[in-house]
Order: structure tokens, then sequence, then C-alpha cells
């Protein structure tokens, strides 16, 4: 790729940074980023010219493949709210979760634009985990654990009142690797939590929970399959929601953090087989 220096993020995932002024992302391969993106879980670009409004940002995302559109459309303005309703609007941490888990279609692909980012010690970055990393990377005991659990998740918000059912460790739905899926329980002393879900872990014992979740903790926090992102104005991520659980760390309110994220569905589209009601 002429113009552009392509690095390695460690752990896991690439960045493709413009080494020329006005370089137009648009002028990368889509076809050749979709084969970096299953080698590498997450890309993130930088440094390119600035979409001139949302609807190019949305032009971009749709060279991905189809757009999940949600009620309010397609794309989620992420910035803090007054007086929110939903962690997603708050400044508080957000633990680890998957996109699309209470909707009936999950995306592969999370698409990020950051159009204004928090001050470098303002907080606020996305955080990623990478589910194959890390199950290549545990014990065979902890994974025996995890194997022989179920999580049910049950969340009412403003745009669906919905529950999921999944095993801890499943299958990737079109490679043939395993991945995790676990919404991770709020953190009691990370402050006031906003409508949080309700979560019920079958399969374990009531006396092991909390040596099941300080496992995974552990391990979805691990440096060896850990990236937190620090977000610069115009970085564009797009991450495998598939592989990858991510969240947020905490921002201080009032900073100017503002993403906007589109859903783009996996060709075929991937149906939830965890949905088990959706309204």
């Amino acid at each position: 790729m002429m113009n552009y220096r392509i690095d390695f993020i460690k752990p896991f995932g690439i960045k493709i940074e413009a080494t020329a002024e006005l370089s137009n992302i648009l002028n990368l391969e889509t076809k050749e980023l979709q084969i970096l993106f299953r080698q590498h879980q997450l890309i993130l670009l930088r440094g390119f010219t600035p979409f001139k409004n949302t609807d190019d940002f949305i032009k971009f995302c749709e060279l991905w493949g189809e757009i999940s559109i949600w009620p309010f459309g397609k794309v989620l303005e992420l910035i803090e709210h007054d007086n929110p309703s939903d962690h997603i609007f708050d400044n508080n941490y957000v633990p680890m979760h998957w996109d699309g888990m209470y909707r009936p279609q999950v995306p592969e692909y999370q698409i990020f634009q950051c159009v204004n980012a928090p001050m470098s010690n303002q907080g606020g970055r996305t955080t990623f985990s990478n589910t194959k990393l890390l199950l290549e990377n545990a014990s065979a005991e902890e994974k025996l654990v995890w194997e022989k659990v179920t999580g049910s998740y049950q969340r009412k918000m403003e745009f669906y009142c919905s529950k999921t059912v999944s095993p801890i460790i499943t299958k990737h739905p079109h490679l043939d690797y395993e991945v995790i899926r676990y919404n991770e329980p709020p953190s009691d002393d990370q402050g006031q939590f906003v409508n949080p879900p309700e979560l019920e872990f079958l399969g374990i014992d009531e006396k092991d929970l909390n040596n099941l979740h300080r496992s995974l903790k552990s391990a979805l926090y691990n440096t060896s399959n850990f990236y937190a992102h620090d977000w610069q104005a115009g970085d564009i991520v797009i991450a495998d929601n598939f592989t990858l659980l991510h969240g947020r760390e905490k921002f201080v309110s009032g900073a100017p953090r503002h993403l906007q994220r589109v859903h783009v569905l996996s060709d075929p589209p991937y149906n939830n087989p965890a949905l088990r009601s959706y309204e």
C-alpha cells in the first residue's frame, strides 16, 4: 500500500497510517482490508482525510457489507448524555460484552469513527479482548471450568427488551476456532452503574461463581489478550465482533469524547442462535 505505513498492534491488530497529506481512505482496497481483518481481528486507520459528514462515513461502512439498522438508524452516536438512562450514554466504565447479543442478528464488524477524542489524561479508552488468543493461552483446567457454564443475560433499554442464553465457550460462526461469549458483570468498585443487565450463570455451583468471574476477568484483561485503544480524532477502528469482546474505560465527565459506531453484518448474515426473547 503506497503512502501508508502498516504496523502491528500488540498483542493483536494492525495500524494503517497515512504517510502523505490528504490521503483518501477510499483509496484502500476493501477486499485487502478484509483479508487483514481476518488475520488480525482489529484494524486501526489513522491520519486519513476526515469524512466530510456522517453520510460519507456510512458510505465507507457500506463497502464492508450490509449495515444493521437500529431503531435510531445506521449510526449510534456514542456521547455522554445529561441524566443518562443507560450506561452506554454515561461516563462510567462498560464491562466486556459482545454487540448484537440482544438482537436478532449479530454483526461481524464494528466500525467506529472518532469525531472528538478526550484529552490524554481523561480516560475513555475502548477496550478489546481477543478471545481466540485467550483460549489459546488458557490452561486446560480453566477451559474445563468455562466450557461447563452457560450465561443467561436479560436487558431492557430504550431500543429493546431481550434475553439471550449462550455457552461461555462456543464456535466462531464462520471460522474453525472457539471463542468466548460472556457479558462481564459490572464491578461494585466502579461506582454507580446505570441500568445493569440481569445476569445468571448456569452449570456451576453458587459457591464457585466468584472464582469463575475472577478467572475470566484475569484472562480477559491479561496483556497477552487485551488491547485498550487510546482515541485520536479521525481514527477509524474496525473490530471483529465475532472474536473479540469489548468495553470502555471510565472517562472524565464532560470530556469531549464522541464516537460514531456502525454495525455491519457478515455475508451471509448471522442469525443470533442465543436469542430467547426480543421485543
